[in-house]
């Protein structure tokens, strides 16, 4: 299997998958040739899982940060709605809170 196809590797069970197939080609293979064969195979395993490991992290970092931005936009929305007054701020803070899910 090509590293690029490694790359493309989204989950770990994905490079588990992967790994296990590698690893029975390899069996056809004898002596030095089956053992770097099985190297290059948990290798392409473990950078796929390395992989797998930074996407979901950046995915959780972007989820933070688009609710902080989101956050943050209704603080905003909800000082102006300070403003007002009576059914005015009431018509304002709801449609805050619709707007930024809230």
């Amino acid at each position: 299997m090509s590293s690029s196809a490694w790359a493309q590797s989204t989950t770990a069970a994905d490079a588990k998958t992967r790994y296990n197939a590698d690893m029975q080609q390899c069996k056809t293979l004898k002596g030095n040739d089956q053992d770097v064969c099985e190297k290059a195979a948990e290798a392409r395993r473990d950078s796929a899982k390395a992989d797998a490991k930074a996407n979901k992290e950046s995915a959780e970092a972007q989820h933070d940060a688009v609710k902080t931005k989101r956050d943050s936009a209704y603080d905003v929305a909800k000082e102006k709605c300070d403003a007002m007054s009576g059914d005015a701020k009431d018509q304002c803070i709801a449609q805050a809170k619709t707007k930024y899910g809230k």
